[in-house]
């Protein structure tokens, strides 16, 4: 005697998905969108490494710099001058270091900002024409 009630994996999938409708993914454009993200990664990272070389020359600048006035002043202080000159001198010495040092790291952190806003930059407006694209693929007309 059969069991009318049917076993949990017999049904139809068929008919399951029968009033599923799907658009025919165009493989071509999927791979073109792939294309322009990997050429958009790579633009972003070629401007974050121009950005660290830039970076990198300008500190090694300004080390060189830290040096000649380092060496300028033990210059300075081998030269015979009463106390009152030389603590006038260190003085002014110490105030002007202490001010390259506040500007020279400002601008290397402004140049350090910039180079990771530009990078971001292109990988945002890669990532808003991805979803212009995909909007494009998956509704009709392009319209959402």
């Amino acid at each position: 005697m059969a069991d009318p009630r049917s076993s949990f994996f017999d049904f139809d999938a068929t008919k399951m998905f029968a009033d599923f409708r799907m658009r025919p993914i165009d493989v071509e454009a999927v791979w073109a969108a792939g294309r322009r993200n990997i050429e958009a990664w790579s633009q972003a990272n070629q401007v974050a490494v121009e950005g660290v070389q830039a970076l990198a020359r300008r500190q090694v600048e300004v080390a060189r710099q830290g040096f000649e006035d380092a060496s300028a002043l033990w210059r300075d202080l081998m030269q015979p001058v009463s106390s009152e000159e030389r603590i006038a001198k260190h003085t002014e010495y110490a105030k002007q270091m202490i001010d390259k040092g506040v500007s020279n790291t400002r601008e290397i952190a402004q140049m350090a900002a910039k180079t990771g806003t530009e990078a971001a930059e292109v990988l945002h407006k890669r990532a808003s024409e991805g979803l212009d694209e995909f909007r494009s693929l998956t509704c009709p007309n392009g319209k959402a």
